[in-house]
């Protein structure tokens, strides 16, 4: 399949018919956007813009999704604009109402059973799979080694996943020991042909190493075997030469434009 349809079948499954990404939360059409909402600790935003969209009525979606999530109580949103989505200058509109963008992401694809395989991880390691709370416990540390951000959110969207809908995702830690240094997750969409790679980070003593590249292709070997097509991946620029040398197609970038309704 060509970069131009893989696109297209990418917007029309992920996006204009998008599924929600967990429990509790609902993904509905709203004028000429798609929007996913949850609570406060879930994923908030806008997945999906009509085709040939004005200025005029983007303004007009814009000033509606905010209303939308104050109204609700929702600390922040994300709109999800994607490279190719219309108008001309979106941006810029997001901006002048207040969102705050973020550093872009590559849109990347590969086909599953092309980079299923064991994780060969090296000597030491050991890959673990999240099952529990405990195990919840060292993938949000494993994750917060890496990153260097707070957990929180990550520890009450993956509880409730195992809990509610465990056969859509798949979460693995990898310890040195009893310590925790990597970690990454897999939501599969079911009535697609995707499943999204996510949250894979390593901590900095162990970079370099092949962790990452094992955590992919023990992914996709599940993936592979469930019979999803395609993997996917918001891809950061940290991560974006790996995947692409591991077989990765890019098919453009999205760049996170985040509203906080509350300071």
């Amino acid at each position: 399949m060509e970069s131009d349809e893989m696109l297209a079948v990418f917007d029309r499954e992920m996006r204009e018919h998008a599924r929600p990404d967990g429990p509790g939360t609902r993904v509905e059409r709203a004028g000429d956007v798609v929007r996913q909402t949850g609570g406060a600790d879930d994923w908030n935003g806008v997945v999906w813009t009509a085709p040939g969209l004005s200025a005029g009525r983007a303004e007009a979606e814009i000033a509606a999704q905010v209303e939308h999530y104050t109204a609700l109580g929702i600390p922040e949103f994300e709109w999800k604009l994607y490279a190719h989505d219309g108008p001309p200058g979106l941006g810029a509109l997001l901006s002048a109402a207040g969102f705050v963008a973020e550093p872009p992401e590559s849109l990347v694809v590969a086909p599953a059973a092309e980079l299923a395989a064991p994780a060969e991880l090296p000597e030491g390691l050991t890959l673990r799979t999240v099952t529990d709370a405990a195990g919840v416990e060292l993938m949000v540390r494993a994750h917060e080694l890496a990153f260097g951000t707070d957990g929180s959110r990550l520890r009450h969207r993956t509880l409730a996943r195992l809990t509610e809908a465990p056969d859509t995702f798949v979460a693995v830690v990898v310890t040195a020991g009893d310590e925790p240094v990597s970690s990454a997750r897999m939501e599969m969409y079911p009535g697609t042909g995707f499943a999204g790679l996510w949250g894979g980070g390593t901590a900095a003593p162990w970079r370099g190493r092949g962790v990452y590249r094992a955590l992919v292709a023990h992914r996709a070997r599940i993936a592979a075997g469930l019979g999803y097509r395609f993997l996917q991946v918001d891809a950061t620029d940290r991560s974006a030469p790996i995947l692409r040398r591991l077989g990765f197609t890019a098919l453009g970038t999205t760049t996170p434009y985040v509203y906080r309704t509350t300071p």
